[in-house]
């Protein structure tokens, strides 16, 4: 993986998220109202995010999550519902926090059959274990493509059953507007995000050695107003 490229994006979602426009991704992921430009990011985040969860086993009793890029931990919660042992991860610790104070009280009560560890650092960290399902949705959008294919390699080389993640398909309303975030007022812009094309995608994946024993499996596209992202399910042979 190219260290300095993936650490530099790195450095510049962290700052975005956790300072630059964390109260308007705060704004983003409640229900209070929002213009129609983020009404129809969150309208096409929530499809996402649902069909990411129906890809997973509704009994997740036993099974442990990574939720790669938590944010307000959303899909963690639903994760932790159907009995997963969670460990959600982001790079802003102002939205873990947040995270952490919107879970239920049934799962900060350990009432519930799963559980949530949230944690801000890097999703890459060995320390974070092995897990059987790993869902990354909307974290590795800011990476070049390259660097993506690597992220999910080191990932697999530590889940057991299946990879969820989802990348910006290209299409000219993205390289028009050359990322979503750029339409929210100058202020709290997102980084870039980056376009792939999905045979190149494809291709990185397969001419990847250490997912040599992966091979791709559903995949759809969510398209909302402002909102377009494409999910794909890698599955261990």
């Amino acid at each position: 993986m190219s260290q300095l490229t993936y650490q530099e994006r790195r450095g510049k979602i962290e700052t975005y998220f956790d300072r630059t426009a964390v109260q308007a991704w705060a704004r983003l992921t409640s229900d209070a109202p929002v213009g129609r430009v983020r009404a129809s990011v969150r309208a096409g985040r929530d499809r996402m995010r649902n069909t990411l969860l129906s890809w997973l086993p509704e009994d997740l009793g036993g099974a442990r999550l990574l939720d790669a890029g938590c944010g307000t931990g959303a899909l963690a919660v639903e994760a932790a519902r159907r009995g997963a042992q969670v460990v959600a991860i982001d790079l802003s610790p102002t939205l873990v926090d947040l995270a952490r104070e919107r879970q239920p009280a049934a799962l900060q009560s350990g009432e519930s059959r799963g559980s949530i560890d949230f944690r801000a650092g890097d999703m890459l960290d060995p320390a974070l274990g092995h897990f059987d399902f790993v869902v990354g949705m909307d974290s590795l959008i800011h990476y070049r493509t390259d660097d993506a294919v690597r992220v999910l390699a080191s990932l697999a080389q530590r889940t057991g059953t299946a990879l969820l993640f989802t990348y910006a398909p290209s299409n000219p309303a993205l390289v028009a507007f050359r990322a979503v975030g750029r339409l929210f007022p100058s202020g709290n812009r997102a980084p870039w995000i980056e376009p792939v094309a999905g045979r190149s995608l494809h291709r990185l994946i397969a001419a990847e050695p250490i997912l040599a024993s992966w091979q791709p499996g559903r995949t759809e596209r969510i398209a909302s107003g402002f909102y377009t992202s494409q999910a794909l399910e890698l599955v261990k042979r």
